[in-house]
């Protein structure tokens, strides 16, 4: 039996979070559905400076965490940028290949990193569950592929990621997957919700983990239900709350994108092994 080795990077620097909760419930679903022995390790990356080491594990889940994704000057900050360097130059490099998946904050670190577009502060908080909307490459890319359009995703956060620097990203051959709501009253570009970083590398700044328990815990904190009603309405907010358990909604989202993510890379890895 081969052991896949699993890394979960908590990224909320001592912040209390449902997300870091939510993937880990997935990542021990898949070890309990798993033929093979998976092993799973949390690292505490922002508040304990923890980072675990590439070649020690096959596949990495970098979480969604607070605050500004620039640089201020923290001692885990230059590790985070070697670790996302040696993961891509590994999969150019090696035979066999580490998976990793980008969530919210990551997301945003990693498009800093390889300097892909702008990451800036959003006007105002952006709280709630929002339509997502693929595109050509999205329609295509397997982790997107059974879902509908638009798609529905919790949304979380103080910054985004908009005018991506497309030639950069034809350089690197990323694609962006999906886009933030057509919002065609206020004047601004859309955000980029979801790139195809790599066969290997997928990033998402919506939280693909979030469920409906983990949802509605986040909407007794005040910031998040006052964000949420700021930008959709008290209308909307009721709405949202009323469809939560929606099969077809954040449900899907969770049962789909992760997981799936998981199996392919699991299949990948086996693979490489046994073509080695």
């Amino acid at each position: 039996m081969k052991k896949i080795r699993l890394a979960l990077l908590d990224m909320n620097n001592n912040h209390a979070n449902q997300g870091m909760r939510n993937i880990t419930e997935i990542a021990q679903t898949f070890k309990q559905n798993s033929d093979e022995d998976v092993v799973i390790e949390v690292f505490d990356v922002r508040y304990k400076n923890e980072m675990p080491r590439v070649e020690d594990f096959d596949i990495f889940i970098s979480s969604g965490g607070p605050g500004d994704p620039h640089r201020q000057g923290h001692a885990w900050e230059q590790p985070y940028a070697d670790f996302l360097t040696e993961v891509w130059e590994y999969n150019r490099n090696s035979a066999d290949r580490k998976f990793l998946f980008l969530i919210c904050h990551s997301f945003q670190l990693a498009a800093i990193h390889f300097k892909l577009g702008n990451i800036c502060k959003r006007k105002s908080y952006s709280f709630g569950v929002m339509p997502i909307h693929k595109n050509d490459h999205g329609e295509k890319d397997f982790l997107l592929k059974g879902l509908p359009e638009p798609f529905y995703g919790v949304d979380s956060r103080a910054y985004q990621f908009i005018e991506p620097n497309l030639r950069k990203m034809e350089e690197l051959d990323m694609k962006i997957v999906a886009l933030e709501k057509v919002r065609p009253h206020i004047h601004l570009e859309r955000a980029v919700m979801a790139i195809r970083f790599s066969d290997e590398i997928f990033g998402t700044q919506f939280h693909p983990e979030a469920n409906p328990e983990g949802m509605i815990k986040s909407l007794e904190i005040a910031k998040n239900r006052e964000a949420m009603i700021e930008n959709y309405g008290m209308e909307k907010y009721l709405e949202t709350v009323d469809r939560m358990n929606d099969p077809d909604k954040i449900l899907l989202t969770q049962t789909q994108i992760l997981p799936r993510f998981l199996e392919h890379a699991a299949k990948e890895i086996i693979r490489d092994l046994t073509t080695a």
